[in-house]
């Protein structure tokens, strides 16, 4: 292996990066929404780009493969020096809807550079979530071109955004060809622009549809009102039972914990929550403890009437879609239960109440301690110029992260990403802010470098 220096391992991102920004675009050009069966195809397309871009970095084998009936992913391998460790890099293929159009200032499938408040960006769905993390890793790679310092294994999925419902049938078949000493899942983000991060703790899931029926049919309310109940009275008790006044989730029995001891300014809560100037934060403790390691429950849709066109009759059923995220050292299990138990005893007035769980998703907890999180931290320092990562919580789920500890106990897991605050993921307008990608490339880079010595 010939040794490359800092500076040629920068020389030499520089020189890659109008090329690797290229590919970024021919992939964010396939509409690859996983949760759209008409563009199912198109899933199978981007798995195909995907596939090409590594058989012409001479990766030794890759493969499209899929389970259970799910998304197609890709798994490639490239072998280094004997004796190297081997790394798994982790991205997804796949990407969130669009939506609608008219909310995006660019087409959302054709990459933009535009200007935004905190730099230059490239706009379009899946300019950042994931096809980012694909193009990170495919440029660190570049830099060493035949002469790797480790052994790499790609493993990029295609169902991410609809939940991988199929990665436990995947890792279980493709045990072997994932096993890696280091995996690294570049899927989260950084702390702020100009401020890396390793994520290490996310949040989990339970979702439920909980529906409240107090009639077997609507009533004149004029006739009933004041006797009998209507179920969007009853599902308003129920909702307003799940916290307290100052906003805390007041269902018992759900875990709490301390988070990382890092400001987050008002001002910038306000910038990037898109809160109103005069709401006020629900909760207590510290910020990123309610981000991060507290409990949160959301109303996330309901069905009722609407009020254009509604009759004057009591509503005989309602339903709410309850989001709960739970903090890391809690299970689906146990908190899914609590939250079954609190809703059945506040339900009011004796009304029928029925409950659907429609997903769930463990939190995680990484203890980020060991040789390779110091090469991860050096790795970053180094990139940012110094400036030393934040271990970083994330509110937000991403449920495979544990099916990854639970595969492989004996690797450190790493959880990066190319996400800043205002990236605005899933939403309108996504954007990849160019110079941290830059960085993000830079840093991986040297992770792989600092890993092989």
């Amino acid at each position: 292996m010939s040794a490359k220096t800092s500076d040629d391992i920068r020389s030499a991102v520089n020189d890659l990066l109008p090329g690797i920004r290229q590919d970024l675009e021919d992939l964010v050009r396939i509409e690859s929404v996983s949760a759209d069966p008409e563009r199912a195809a198109e899933v199978q397309r981007s798995a195909e780009a995907v596939a090409e871009l590594f058989r012409a970095e001479n990766f030794a084998s890759v493969d499209i493969v899929s389970a259970d009936g799910g998304a197609p992913a890709v798994i490639a391998h490239k072998p280094g020096p004997a004796g190297a460790p081997t790394v798994l890099l982790y991205a997804h293929h796949d990407v969130q809807p669009e939506n609608d159009h008219a909310d995006w200032d660019s087409a959302p499938f054709e990459p933009t550079e535009r200007d935004s408040p905190s730099g230059r960006r490239l706009f379009a769905r899946g300019a950042a979530d994931d096809k980012a993390g694909i193009a990170a890793h495919l440029g660190a790679l570049r830099v060493y071109g035949d002469d790797l310092p480790v052994s790499v294994t790609m493993f990029i999925e295609g169902e991410e955004e609809v939940g991988s419902e199929s990665l436990p049938a995947l890792l279980k078949e493709h045990q072997e060809a994932l096993r890696a000493d280091v995996i690294v899942i570049a899927d989260s983000g950084n702390w702020d622009i100009g401020v890396p991060a390793l994520t290490t703790s996310l949040r989990g899931l339970v979702r439920i549809d909980v529906e409240v029926r107090t009639l077997t049919h609507a009533v004149h309310s004029g006739m009933w009102g004041g006797l009998v109940p209507d179920a969007l009275m009853a599902l308003s008790r129920l909702i307003a039972s799940l916290h307290d006044d100052a906003g805390n989730v007041a269902v018992e029995g759900l875990h709490s914990g301390p988070a990382a001891d890092v400001e987050y300014p008002e001002e910038r809560l306000r910038a990037e929550s898109g809160a109103h100037p005069d709401v006020q934060w629900i909760g207590s403790d510290s910020v990123v403890e309610r981000l991060w390691t507290k409990p949160s429950l959301s109303i996330t849709g309901l069905d009722a009437p609407k009020v254009q066109g509604a009759s004057n009759t009591l509503v005989p059923a309602a339903r709410a879609r309850l989001s709960m995220r739970i903090a890391p050292g809690d299970t689906t299990a146990s908190a899914e239960a609590a939250l079954r138990r609190h809703l059945e005893q506040h339900v009011p007035w004796g009304a029928q109440l029925t409950m659907v769980t429609s997903d769930t998703g463990e939190a995680t907890q990484i203890d980020a301690t060991g040789p390779a999180y110091d090469a991860a931290r050096a790795a970053f320092a180094e990139a940012w110029d110094g400036t030393e990562p934040v271990d970083m919580g994330v509110g937000g789920s991403i449920p495979f992260i544990a099916e990854f500890l639970e595969a492989f106990p004996e690797a450190s897991v790493l959880v990066t990403g190319v996400e800043d605050p205002d990236t605005r993921a899933h939403g309108a307008n996504e954007g990849l802010h160019l110079g941290e990608f830059e960085k993000v490339v830079l840093a991986e880079a040297f992770l792989l470098r600092n890993l092989g010595s």
